[in-house]
C-alpha cells in the first residue's frame, strides 16, 4: 500500500454548512462539538500528537457512513484492512439539504464506539455535516487530507438495472473514485456463497479480494 506521503494534499476554506463531530483519544476518551465551528478542531490532523506526547507522520483514513449495512460492511473493511496503529479513522455521515433532520450525531457516534472497541489502538472521530453529499465528501477529503477514502457498495439488482439503469448510490460511488484527491475504495461484500469482497479503485475494478 502506497504511503500517505504520496497522495496530492491541498487546503480548502470552511464550509457554511452545519456539523458536528466527536473524537475518540487513545485512552478512549473523546473530544466534542457543537454544530457551529466545530471543524475548527478536525483542521491540520493530519500530523497528531499521541496521548504520551510523541509526534509522527500517520494517515487518515476516512469513511462514508450511513444506516445502510453496505456501509458498514465498508467500515469494517476499512478498520481491519487498512487503518493501522495510530491511524486516524474520520467516520463522515452527511445528512441531505433537503432533510428535516439536524445534525444529530447519533449514528456516527455508535459506529465510531463501535470502531473504538474493536480496534483501541486506532484514533477514532465522528464528523456529521448536513450538506450536498458529494461537495461535501470532496470539500472534507481536502480539508482534513485524507489519505484513504472508503465507500460501500451494495449489491447491483439485476432487475433493477434493466429497469431503472444505473444506481444515483453507485454513481456516488464512481464519482468519488474518479474525482477524490486521494486514494478512493469502493467496498462491495459478495453474497455468503462467494464470500470476501470486490474492492474498485481507480485503476482496477472489482477486484475480488477473500478476506
Amino acid at each position: 500500500m502506497a504511503g500517505s506521503g504520496s497522495f496530492l494534499r491541498q487546503a480548502s476554506g470552511r464550509e457554511a454548512w452545519k456539523s458536528t463531530s466527536k473524537r475518540w483519544g487513545g485512552n478512549n476518551s473523546y473530544i466534542g462539538g457543537g454544530c457551529e465551528g466545530s471543524l475548527k478542531q478536525m483542521e491540520g490532523l493530519n500530523m497528531y500528537g499521541s496521548e504520551n506526547g510523541g509526534l509522527g507522520m500517520r494517515k487518515r483514513v476516512m469513511v462514508v457512513v450511513d444506516n445502510a449495512s453496505h456501509s458498514k460492511h465498508a467500515m469494517m473493511w476499512a478498520l481491519t484492512h487498512v487503518a493501522n496503529t495510530g491511524d486516524l479513522f474520520t467516520l463522515l455521515h452527511i445528512i441531505p439539504d433537503s432533510s428535516s433532520s439536524t445534525c444529530s450525531p447519533d449514528l456516527a457516534n455508535s459506529l465510531g464506539s463501535l470502531c473504538k472497541a474493536c480496534k483501541p489502538e486506532v484514533e477514532v472521530e465522528a464528523l456529521v455535516i448536513q450538506g450536498p453529499k458529494l461537495a461535501t465528501v470532496m470539500s472534507q477529503v481536502k480539508k482534513l487530507e485524507v489519505s484513504v477514502l472508503v465507500l460501500g457498495q451494495k449489491r447491483p439488482s439485476t432487475l433493477f438495472s434493466c429497469l431503472c439503469g444505473s444506481d444515483s448510490s453507485e454513481e456516488f460511488v464512481e464519482q468519488c473514485i474518479n474525482n477524490a484527491d486521494c486514494w478512493t475504495i469502493g467496498v462491495r461484500k459478495q453474497s455468503r456463497g462467494m464470500g470476501g469482497y470486490l474492492i474498485s479503485t481507480r485503476w482496477q475494478r472489482n477486484f475480488w479480494l477473500l478476506a
